[in-house]
């Protein structure tokens, strides 16, 4: 797992800046905090997506499974 904000180039260096692309943007499993509890905010984020979407989601996810979940639930309700 890399904690980098750094982006390797074609030519395999490491870059900074408009070339490194978005750097901002993890993977949820690669996150460090993913295995913890979802946060007060994914929490009410996906009780109104999933409300919306007419669908029950289990309230037990981590940080990690409540941004997926967000993510997919965004993209059928077109929020996303």
């Amino acid at each position: 797992m890399s904690t980098s904000n750094s982006s390797s180039t074609p030519g395999g260096d490491d870059v900074l800046g408009a070339g490194a692309g978005n750097t901002t943007e993890k993977d949820p499993d690669d996150w460090v905090t993913g295995d913890e509890p979802m946060t007060g905010a994914q929490r009410s984020y996906l009780d109104t997506l999933a409300r919306e979407a007419g669908e029950t989601i289990s309230a037990d996810l981590t940080k990690a499974q409540a941004s997926e979940e967000i993510e997919r639930l965004q993209n059928k309700s077109g929020r996303g």
